[in-house]
């Protein structure tokens, strides 16, 4: 006898957390963090093609020292941070994450406008190889960028509705932060340069 009272109160554990989202809110979850892994995954492919960019680029215009250090700079500050799982449940360190990533990507932005000025740089074939990846991982990233905007859009939709808010509460699953809009609006902004007036000369 106990062991059929045992089975029901388990088959109506499992009705009442099925119909509270118990089970959304898990699917949800595991959704957010496959989609966090491959955003983490496209910036660490973005940040291991940086070393190679920027020495091509200095052997053609190292006078462009500062430009060459802000994205050196750049990339060390976005490898201080310990981009784990846990950053998506943690929104001041996420922010910060995500302002150090946009840093990183305005640092190249301005890399590439200043090739511009250097065409045996533009025709080297390394460097074309090099920017053509970066362009590739870029837009991987924005693709990675959507997909975990929607899978947390989703998930927060849950945590925050009835009755599965409740079940929320109770499991301690809490709103997710997403990339903001300012955010995403200014490192989609193509930088200024200023070069006083005269172009640099390409490196002999």
């Amino acid at each position: 006898m106990r062991k059929l009272w045992m089975s029901l109160l388990a088959l109506l554990t499992v009705t009442l957390l099925s119909g509270c989202g118990y089970n959304t809110l898990q699917t949800g979850d595991e959704q957010v963090k496959a989609a966090w892994a491959e955003v983490l995954n496209q910036y660490q492919r973005r940040a291991d093609l940086i070393p190679n960019l920027v020495n091509t680029v200095k052997g053609f215009a190292e006078q462009e020292k500062e430009v060459l250090t802000r994205v050196t700079e750049a990339r060390a500050k976005v490898g201080a941070i310990q981009a784990t799982p846990e950053l998506i449940n943690d929104p001041q360190a996420f922010q910060r994450f995500q302002a150090a990533q946009g840093e990183l990507g305005g640092a190249l932005s301005r890399l590439l406008v200043v090739t511009e000025n250097y065409p045996q740089l533009k025709s080297d074939q390394n460097f074309r190889d090099l920017q053509a990846q970066l362009e590739g991982t870029e837009n991987r990233i924005a693709v990675a960028r959507n997909r975990y905007i929607k899978a947390v859009q989703d998930y927060n939709v849950t945590v925050r509705s009835f009755p599965s808010n409740l079940t929320a509460m109770v499991f301690g699953h809490q709103v997710k932060p997403g990339f903001t809009v300012e955010n995403e609006a200014e490192i989609s902004r193509a930088p200024k340069v200023d070069f006083g007036g005269a172009a640099p000369r390409p490196a002999q």
